[in-house]
């Protein structure tokens, strides 16, 4: 069975695409056929793994909700072991507007999803909104992983998306479930990130990663370099924290 995961936030900044790629390229290093499906227009997923968007020939998930082509038609290898990218560009977004009236247009991804085999692991790196496509992703997923950013605004907004989630899981897809929630970006010099992550375990009892995301330069070069953390300096701080949330993961799937 493919575990399929989508790693949301409607605020954007809070290192949700950082997190997908990261997660996903220690998944696939732990031995897990992993799938990363760029599902944000912006695309930083695919430019974060080395894709060249403006020399795609094999197509995008852009093709894939239209239904022009199954979604293995659109993977691609990447240089490392066991990790697969299905790549998005900025034409996903004029997708989702054509998609707007289009018959089964919540469950387009699931359908390409459940037709393709062979991963162990999928996740979706959602855009950050509560559009038709993060609709799309949540119907798709058996969970949700959501990235939390250690700061002052943190939860707020958050009510509308465990909304959408509860109204996704009567109506659409019963079994999706909160993995985990995700604290990033946190400063541990500052009584602030502290606060903020204690309030974020108060809100979510028992779903907080034991391991932070702590704010770090070196997680934030490595997409301009095109790789992931752990290719990029696989002793920083921000590499041996992915890691270990990676580890926790599969803990919390396994169950």
């Amino acid at each position: 069975m493919t575990t399929v995961i989508s790693v949301t936030n409607q605020k954007g900044g809070v290192g949700k695409t950082t997190s997908a790629v990261n997660l996903a390229y220690y998944l696939a290093k732990s031995g897990k056929k992993t799938l990363l499906i760029d599902f944000d227009p912006q695309g930083n997923a695919s430019s974060g793994l080395g894709i060249n968007k403006q020399q795609l020939e094999t197509g995008t998930m852009s093709d894939v909700l239209l239904e022009t082509k199954v979604l293995q038609e659109v993977v691609l290898e990447t240089k490392h072991k066991n990790l697969f990218i299905a790549p998005a560009t900025p034409h996903l977004a004029n997708t989702e507007v054509e998609l707007a009236k289009a018959s089964r247009r919540f469950t387009r991804l699931k359908n390409a999803i459940t037709n393709t085999a062979g991963y162990d692991i999928v996740i979706i790196d959602n855009p950050p909104s509560l559009s038709l496509l993060t609709v799309n992703g949540l119907i798709a997923s058996r969970y949700v992983l959501l990235p939390v950013q250690a700061e002052f605004y943190a939860l707020e907004g958050l009510g509308q998306l465990l909304e959408t989630m509860k109204l996704v899981r009567k109506n659409m897809n019963p079994t999706l479930d909160l993995v985990g929630v995700l604290p990033t970006m946190v400063d541990g010099r500052t009584t602030l990130s502290g606060q903020v992550h204690e309030e974020i375990k108060k809100h979510f009892p028992g779903k907080v990663f034991k391991t932070v995301i702590p704010r770090n330069i070196r997680l934030a070069e490595a997409p301009s370099h095109g790789v992931p953390i752990g290719v990029y300096d696989r002793f920083s701080k921000g590499a041996r924290a992915y890691k270990t949330v990676a580890k926790e993961l599969l803990e919390r799937i396994a169950e």
